[in-house]
């Protein structure tokens, strides 16, 4: 290891951990303000927020040399939860499709669940690939802009034609690569054998 490699510790009070906490809490805030007084202009302030402390606690980890554990494991969880959170709110008020947020949910759920195939064969989950990310973006953009052509302002059509456009775009591109990860799953599971269970005997059946 070099100087220059960036060093993850157990440690829980740093900068980029509190802002993945105050994104975390802005969760059930932002689900609130669109589907109980569907106050949707404080709701994309909420979510454009969340968008940049999003960015600005991975900038300050590295920054700061305060990667840890804990905002591995919570950056990404706060990720999916807003994204979840989100399509199910804009399916509830008809802004998209149900079957949108299906699967977009559903590839992420079954994903998940191809996980344990490299689990049991003790390898790292797979790298993320470049369209994976192409996709993330667009469904990251997307989104603003389909809750900004909600409201009465003079951006509303702009917003509308590039947030459904930007939508439809992530979502092929979002189930083409969950099909890709799901085929280097498949290739895994048939060419790596499974780890043996350490704790059983040799001579058990």
């Amino acid at each position: 290891m070099t100087s220059a490699d960036p060093v993850v510790t157990d440690r829980i009070l740093t900068v980029p951990n509190l802002l993945s906490l105050l994104r975390l809490i802005g969760v059930p805030v932002f689900a609130y303000l669109l589907l109980g007084p569907e106050a949707d202009g404080w709701a994309l302030a909420v979510l454009m927020l969340s968008g940049f402390t999003d960015w600005a606690d991975g900038k300050l980890a590295r920054l700061l040399n305060q990667m840890s554990t804990l905002g591995g494991l919570l950056d990404p969880l706060v990720d999916r939860l807003y994204v979840v959170t989100t399509l199910l709110a804009f399916a509830i008020r008809g802004m998209i499709p149900w079957w949108v947020a299906a699967v977009l949910i559903g590839r992420d759920a079954i994903l998940a669940a191809s996980l344990y195939v490299y689990r049991r064969r003790g390898l790292p989950p797979p790298s993320v690939m470049y369209l994976g990310k192409a996709a993330t973006f667009a469904l990251m953009f997307a989104l603003p802009l389909v809750l900004a052509a909600q409201g009465d302002w003079a951006i509303a059509p702009a917003a509308h034609a590039f947030g459904y456009a930007l939508l439809v775009w992530g979502t092929a591109l979002y189930v083409w690569t969950g099909l890709l990860y799901l085929l280097a799953a498949r290739n895994i599971a048939r060419a790596v054998p499974v780890l043996e269970d350490s704790g059983r005997r040799a001579d058990s059946p």
